[in-house]
């Protein structure tokens, strides 16, 4: 997948259908029957391409290195057409039985006989005087508004106590150890991001495309939920695992770090909290779960020229510019991943031409992007693994092909290097990865990347036809040249 700043098209929401053509005919005059909830149809065209989600970028797309699977129909709309009652109407028989029949009174007895009755009824009548006079108050004082029946809540949307583990009780949590991030360079190009908390020094973790431009004499400056803004400054970027971390200049002493969840443990069909500033507006919470893990993506700037690779934690919560580098929590409010990239169709939102969620989100997994951001802040560069041989990025399904010739003329496979080592030779096709399906070169360096060097793994690759596995010990890079 390669990224390019496009949006999706809100597909035009269609006319209600007519009223069923069995439904029954009243018997008697009747007002309008519910409306049936209208139904969408058509699904969207295959998405285009794999977005960086820095708010105010536009870029367009180098080709896709994985063909991804379609995204499913549109949904049905839930339209409010079914909201309708009709009024049946009252009909002859009804109230006139009941209040139009004569009635005679009995002759009265002559004797004590009719002052005892006189006396019970007035009593009854005092009873029943006394007890509707003060139903009568009472319904009156409680609907002393014009007949209003609305009730009132004793307390405020401010003094309700939100249980821990609910999207309100991880926000309220979380938020404050957020910011949005502005990054421009010298010339003052830019755009906004989002970044997290990372430990009490004022190290703060992003994306690496967030704070490309200020990387070089720019300007940084990091903005919490309660409005306070700090200047800040690069320690370290990774471009091939898209990830960065920045300090805040003149920190404040009671910053909290969000706590690190362990993404090996997510599952498909988890909850998932993103938070981010889509299009510029901060402190945005939206919700979703987990849609796939190992998600191999390719992303970029839109230049073609450098691209980033990951092993993505997939979600369907909402992303979109703006969102890059902010945190992908679990329930419980921890950091399970970064949000970096989203599929998108090729038409831009928001008049802006760039793209927008189609709930199709990428997230690099934390455990990764922990091992990146502390190798960032001990050194200021970013060590990758590798096999030390150049395979094709080209599309394919069938696995990363070792090329026959090595980038500016190099050897393909480095002579002494790992794969040399383990017996791997140009043309050789690799499948596996440990357990781990390889469909493409892109695929195999976003698993490489989820190890570290030193790792051993198991290669499973095809020659002349046949399968053959080897071990092999991952060496490393530094820097991103």
């Amino acid at each position: 997948m390669s990224t390019e700043n496009e949006g999706t098209a809100v597909p035009p929401a269609p006319s209600a259908p007519p009223p069923p053509a069995d439904a029954p005919a009243a018997s008697a005059p009747q007002g309008a029957h519910p409306g049936a909830a209208p139904a969408a149809g058509g699904p969207y065209g295959p998405p285009a391409a794999q977005a960086h989600q820095g708010a105010g970028e536009s870029s367009s797309a180098p080709d896709p290195s994985w063909p991804p699977p379609p995204p499913p129909s549109t949904p049905a709309y839930g339209g409010d057409g079914a909201a309708g009652h009709g009024a049946a109407g009252q009909g002859g028989g009804g109230w006139g039985a009941g209040w139009g029949a004569a009635h005679q009174q009995p002759a009265p007895k002559n004797g004590r006989g009719r002052g005892g009755l006189v006396a019970a009824v007035l009593v009854a009548a005092l009873v029943a005087g006394g007890l509707g006079g003060g139903l009568g108050y009472t319904l009156a004082e409680e609907n002393d508004s014009g007949g209003s029946t609305t009730v009132s809540s004793t307390t405020s949307g401010g003094n309700v106590k939100r249980d821990p583990g609910t999207v309100a009780a991880v926000a309220a949590a979380a938020l404050p150890s957020t910011v949005t991030i502005e990054a421009a360079s010298s010339s003052g190009e830019g755009g906004t991001g989002t970044g997290f908390v990372f430990d009490k020094q004022g190290h703060i973790v992003t994306n690496n495309h967030v704070v490309a431009d200020a990387v070089d004499g720019g300007n940084l400056t990091a903005t919490f939920p309660n409005g306070k803004k700090y200047d800040a400054e690069v320690v370290g970027n990774a471009q091939g695992y898209d990830v960065a971390v920045i300090k805040l200049k003149n920190a404040p002493s009671d910053l909290k770090p969000l706590t690190l969840g362990n993404s090996d443990d997510v599952a498909v069909g988890d909850s998932t909290i993103a938070i981010g500033a889509p299009f510029g507006l901060s402190n945005t919470v939206t919700t979703g779960i987990i849609s796939a893990k190992n998600r191999p993506v390719a992303s970029s700037d839109g230049s073609g020229s450098k691209a980033s690779y990951m092993s993505a934690l997939q979600t369907d919560a909402s992303i979109n510019p703006g969102n890059s580098g902010g945190p992908l929590l679990d329930a419980q409010g921890n950091v399970i991943g970064i949000n970096s990239a989203i599929q998108s169709t090729s038409n831009g939102g928001f008049g802006t031409g760039q793209a927008g969620s189609i709930g199709l989100g990428f997230a690099i997994p934390i455990n990764q992007a922990k091992y990146v951001a502390q190798e960032l802040i001990e050194t200021g560069k970013p060590v990758y693994a590798k096999i030390g041989a150049s395979v094709s990025l080209e599309d394919t399904t069938n696995g990363a092909q070792i090329t026959e010739q090595g980038v500016g003329g190099t050897e393909p496979v480095d002579p002494g290097g790992p794969a040399d080592k383990a017996g791997l030779k140009p043309g050789d096709v690799i499948t596996k990865l440990d357990d781990r399906v390889i469909d493409s070169g892109p695929t195999l360096i976003g698993e490489i990347w989820t190890h570290k060097p030193g790792d051993e793994v198991t290669i499973t690759y095809e020659r002349g036809g046949k399968e053959h596995t080897t071990e092999l010990t991952l060496g490393s890079r530094v820097g991103d040249s």
